[in-house]
């Protein structure tokens, strides 16, 4: 397959798979009952804010298979995967907010030592990565609080 191809894939299933997720998990009234904390952001830069970091996973993890596909990086690029997408319906659509606080601490843990083992090998999917990791770092932070505030 030629990488061109590989790169569109990885970004159309990525965003597909998140865009379907997030259908199918909407926040809801249940969400709006929450106590939250005041640095909680609007509802609406969710959407935005994921779908590119969606891109920008989905090209990762294409440059990933492409030139270091049976490494660690690898591995981790689909642990991460793998939290991401179980994360919202934990949390919006089961209702479990503790639960979905130790996945995301989970994908916190993968989408850093992804760069951490990254680094050396592909600098430039490292960098991709810290948008990422600097926002599930504070998805993680309002996880947490509205665990303590509910």
């Amino acid at each position: 397959m030629r990488p061109p191809l590989i790169y569109v894939l990885f970004i159309g299933v990525v965003v597909a798979c998140g865009l379907l997720i997030g259908i199918n998990n909407i926040p809801g009234e249940w969400y709006q009952s929450l106590q939250k904390p005041p640095f909680n952001p609007p509802n609406w830069i969710f959407a935005p804010v994921w779908t590119t970091l969606y891109v920008m996973i989905g090209a990762v993890g294409a440059r990933t298979f492409l030139h270091h596909r049976h490494t660690r990086a690898m591995g981790f690029w689909a642990a991460q995967m793998l939290f991401n997408f179980a994360w919202s319906p934990l949390f919006f659509g089961l209702h479990e907010i503790a639960l979905a606080l130790i996945v995301i601490l989970a994908l916190l843990i993968s989408v850093y030592a992804f760069i951490a083992v990254s680094w050396r090998q592909d600098r430039l999917s490292a960098w991709l990565f810290v948008p990422y990791a600097v926002w599930v770092s504070f998805a993680t932070l309002l996880n947490g609080s509205i665990l303590l505030l509910n």
